[in-house]
């Protein structure tokens, strides 16, 4: 994306994790090339994040009701545009479904799902009057193919992808384009952030620095989809082609 202007970038999730890295994969453009704002929960680690990187900071909740409507306003008061969305707040729980809390349920919904789709809802307008913007997403693997002991968080990343798919078939006239990230696991605080950690053999998790640079890459080239490591759109086109086969397989090997 080029213009007059720099374009603004709106990171979420940019005090740690994927959105740290992303913000600091932007940033190693210049701070001529992009106009960035980090959205996080952690005022002191999203400063940090915000004095290394040249971004603006925003500190937002956004599992809380409106954190959404509040960080859009926000960001467009300060900016007065958002042209690229870069969606990478999220969270986890790990553990059987019936043990699983309402309140988790309600807050893993809101901040992996709803909260996404309300920004989307605030800030896409104001890319197709522009006629260009970028919305990138990150999804996951457990999206595409569900995964034991993660229902709901492999729901709420399931639903980002019927949302992508979606909204690409609305946007199909337009210069506005939607990607999804969609990485296994990933080597970030996130699994110690939700208190049961990784204990798989594979996919082994992948640097975060990858996850960063695939979303760079959608949002300066349109790309639209990306499996991290990409041999992971083998089971997700073998779920889609021959869902008995693989679940079947998934049973026996997990």
């Amino acid at each position: 994306m080029a213009g007059p202007e720099r374009p603004v970038v709106l990171v979420t999730g940019a005090s740690s994790g994927i959105g740290e890295a992303v913000a600091d994969r932007f940033a190693a453009d210049g701070v001529e090339r992009w106009r960035m704002l980090l959205a996080g929960r952690s005022e002191e680690r999203l400063d940090a994040v915000a004095l290394r990187t040249g971004g603006g900071s925003l500190v937002a909740d956004l599992g809380e009701p409106g954190g959404a409507e509040r960080l859009a306003g926000e960001a467009l008061e300060r900016t007065g545009r958002v042209d690229v969305l870069v969606a990478s707040a999220g969270i986890g729980w790990a553990g059987p479904f019936v043990d699983m809390p309402a309140a988790a349920v309600e807050r893993l919904v809101a901040v992996n799902l709803t909260s996404v789709v309300q920004l989307v809802r605030l800030l896409l307008p104001g890319m197709v009057a522009r006629g260009v913007g970028r919305v990138v997403l990150i999804g996951s693997i457990a999206g595409c193919v569900g995964v034991a002991n993660e229902a709901v968080y492999a729901a709420t990343k399931g639903g980002l992808v019927a949302f992508a798919d979606s909204l690409r078939y609305e946007l199909a006239d337009t210069r506005v384009r939607v990607a999804t990230i969609l990485p296994g696991a990933v080597d970030t605080p996130f699994f110690s952030h939700r208190g049961a950690p990784y204990h798989r053999a594979w996919p082994r998790p992948v640097p975060v620095d990858r996850v960063a640079e695939a979303v760079w890459r959608a949002a300066v080239r349109g790309r639209e989809e990306a499996f991290l490591p990409g041999w992971l759109a083998g089971p997700a086109r073998l779920r889609g082609a021959a869902p008995g086969l693989f679940r079947a397989m998934a049973k026996r090997f997990g």
